[in-house]
């Protein structure tokens, strides 16, 4: 399969985005054109300045939007924001996306996926999670359009998890306290693992799809820097800024009277969906299910799970626990 030079991206502008597009267009030996809704705002700027990159201005929920950013370009990273839209919507341009490469052209697609946590699960209600189950669901789609499709267009799926710079950032699932001067997790993760996984390490893998298009296509590309237990965060916290951290399990109940999300534990969690559309679901009930889901992950033998030799073959230098080293 021949490589791309041009590469469409949806979700550019996003936490994920900015570095894949700086991994594609670092070298010149790729081109990017980025979709966003507002020419003018910083990320934008932030990625023009990167060079080789050309914005285009639009919304992932529009035909023709995304027709006129798969023209002329050979190769496409979709990564669609199910907290804008929700679940039902975000499976419905997912696909569509997919469908519209074909049509434009597109030689190479790579689909920003997360694990599809039910399915994984055995359909285990406990764990339906809207923003992992609604991409995890494309994506199997998309694996098997490519055993039809794949030699008009090869596709890949780029799955990831929870940013682990998102453990210490505010308004997150996991947003520590600082209480008594020691910083502390009080999530309900009992002796689970999350898999995180760094932004920086995106760039990487994302580069690595689209440079390696034979061996990538049809790959369901299952990335993060380890499974990582809440008390080995707060030990490597320690053992970097000197500061006291700790990890306190939470029930589940506490957790959404006193944590970051518990203000808005009501609200649908696609904030551009209606919470009356019954395809909608709560915040509580959607990481009632995340946390749910890592909680029985610990270890690398739960509900998911991770090929870390395949991972340090493709990126020696990730981003590594250090509790481990």
């Amino acid at each position: 399969m021949s490589k791309v030079s041009k590469i469409f991206v949806v979700g550019a502008t996003g936490a994920q985005g900015i570095p894949v597009v700086r991994g594609l267009v670092k070298d010149k030996v790729y081109s990017v054109r980025a979709l966003t809704r507002d020419l003018e705002s910083g990320r934008a700027k932030s990625l023009l300045a990167l060079g080789n990159v050309e914005l285009v201005e639009g919304t992932f929920a529009n035909e023709d939007d995304l027709r006129n950013g798969f023209k002329g370009c050979d190769g496409a990273f979709i990564n669609i924001d199910g907290f804008n839209c929700g679940e039902k919507t975000e499976m419905f341009w997912a696909m569509r996306s997919y469908e519209i490469a074909l049509e434009e052209g597109i030689k190479f697609f790579v689909y920003g996926n997360l694990d599809f946590v039910y399915k994984k699960s055995g359909y285990n209600p406990i764990f339906r999670t809207g923003h992992y189950d609604g991409k995890g669901r494309v994506g199997e789609w998309i694996l098997q359009q490519n055993k039809d499709n794949g030699s008009i267009m090869g596709a890949a799926l780029f799955t990831t998890g929870p940013y682990i710079e998102m453990s210490l950032s505010s308004n997150t699932p996991m947003t520590p306290s600082v209480e008594d001067g020691v910083v502390t997790w009080r999530v309900p993760l009992g002796d689970g693992a999350v898999v995180h996984v760094a932004l920086d390490d995106c760039e990487h893998y994302v580069r690595w799809l689209f440079d390696n298009p034979g061996r990538a296509s049809g790959m369901d590309l299952e990335v993060a820097i380890d499974h990582i237990p809440y008390s080995e965060l707060a030990q490597a916290f320690e053992k970097v800024t000197g500061h006291p951290a700790r990890y306190i399990d939470t029930d589940m109940d506490t957790y959404w009277r006193i944590g970051a999300l518990a203000p808005g534990a009501d609200r649908s969690s696609g904030y551009n969906s209606d919470i009356s559309d019954p395809a909608a679901m709560t915040m509580r009930e959607n990481f009632t299910g995340f946390w749910t889901i890592w909680k029985h992950s610990g270890g690398n033998r739960g509900v998911i799970k991770r090929n870390y030799s395949l991972l340090n073959e493709i990126h020696p230098r990730k981003v590594v626990n250090e509790t481990k080293q």
